[in-house]
């Protein structure tokens, strides 16, 4: 490929990358202004009911989503950029932040100044200022301000200015310190508490962080995150066998809870005594079409085993690209038959003394 052809292909990926985030921008400000005329509806005319209020909160749910995945577009529009000088990353207009609240306390951490001139090595070094990095941070019940403190030195022989280099924050462009971000993701996904539901704890305790400021950190934090997952899913899927599953996981809808599926796909090899640590994939969708299981497992070849689910079928099939997969049934399902036989009559005390009772989790 010449380098004008590579040029060209490097900039419509630029391109490309650029309207997703700014579809996706777009899509987060729609959702923001619907929650908006929502509140001042309600603020008109009074709460008019029930749903009424459940409609804000999967409002609020759906701008969280969006807020993170608008972030997400926007700094894979900026890694797409950086590859080239040509062409311009599209940056998402955000409201500017404020400052931190001048109640926290302060703890300043001095990053010790250089000791000889980094340019020409001269000792005669004389502190001409220094640059303050307030990172946010929170320990349980305890809010603070650390403040990086890097000071600058300039060279009396060569006039050449010294400094460390600025502190490293896990996001782009990062505020938050790592036990906060930490703290955000847990209660999100872990405690299932929505953002809005964070954010006004936080004010509460006296530290105003929006829920579109915790959204845009989930979604910073869902990039940086993205090179572990994708390693952990390349340990699952290297498996010889693999363990899969699905189960239904509640989902917030308009007016109702609606019934979504995550996926589990777990690579155990210390029955076998394997030398592999075990690991566990996890997939979300909306639905259990047969489609899902098929996309997760694309490149895996091996022994799956699994329940009889009729969406699994597809993989076993021998003409598949990736090559087939052997079918291994789950004795615990199979079990869950003799017992029901065991159990409808006087042959089946019999068949009980033999299978031995229902083993628990085979519910």
């Amino acid at each position: 490929m010449s380098g004008t052809a590579r040029r060209d292909v490097e900039a419509l990926k630029v391109a490309l990358a650029a309207s997703e985030a700014r579809a996706t921008a777009a899509e987060a400000q729609i959702a923001s202004l619907t929650l908006m005329i929502e509140k001042l509806r309600r603020a008109l005319y009074g709460q008019r009911s029930e749903r009424k209020e459940r409609l804000l909160d999967q409002l609020e749910l759906a701008l969280d989503e969006l807020e993170a995945s608008a972030t997400e577009d926007e700094l894979a529009a900026e890694k797409a950029a950086a590859a080239t000088t040509e062409v311009k990353g599209f940056v998402r207009r955000k409201p500017s932040r404020k400052p931190f609240p001048d109640h926290l306390p302060r703890e300043r951490m001095v990053v010790p100044g250089p000791t000889a001139c980094t340019c020409c090595g001269s000792e005669r070094l004389s502190k001409i200022g220094e640059d303050v990095t307030e990172t946010l941070e929170v320990i349980p019940r305890r809010w603070k301000v650390i403040q990086t403190v890097r000071e600058k030195f300039t060279c009396r022989d060569c006039e050449r200015i010294s400094q460390p280099p600025a502190p490293f924050h896990a996001t782009p462009r990062g505020w938050a310190g790592p036990n906060l971000l930490a703290t955000i993701l847990f209660e999100k996904y872990g405690a299932h508490q929505p953002l809005n539901r964070q954010s006004e704890r936080y004010a509460r305790e006296g530290v105003a962080l929006s829920t579109s400021t915790l959204a845009d950190q989930v979604g910073a934090c869902a990039v940086a995150l993205k090179p572990l997952h994708d390693l952990i899913a390349a340990h699952v899927l290297a498996a010889d066998r693999l363990h899969g599953d699905d189960t239904p996981v509640p989902v917030l809808t308009k007016g109702k809870t609606d019934t979504a599926r995550a996926w589990v796909y777990v690579r155990d090899e210390a029955p076998f005594a394997g030398p592999d640590p075990p690991a566990a994939l996890f997939r979300y969708s909306r639905d259990r079409s047969g489609d899902h299981p098929v996309d997760h497992l694309r490149t895996f070849t091996g022994i799956l085993q699994a329940d009889a689910y009729a969406g699994y079928r597809r993989l076993y099939e021998p003409g598949r690209s990736a090559g087939p997969i052997t079918e291994a049934l789950c004795w615990a399902h199979g079990r869950r038959k003799f017992y029901e036989l065991a159990a409808t009559g006087p042959p089946g005390r019999l068949a009980w003394s033999i299978i031995g009772p229902p083993l628990s989790g085979e519910g």
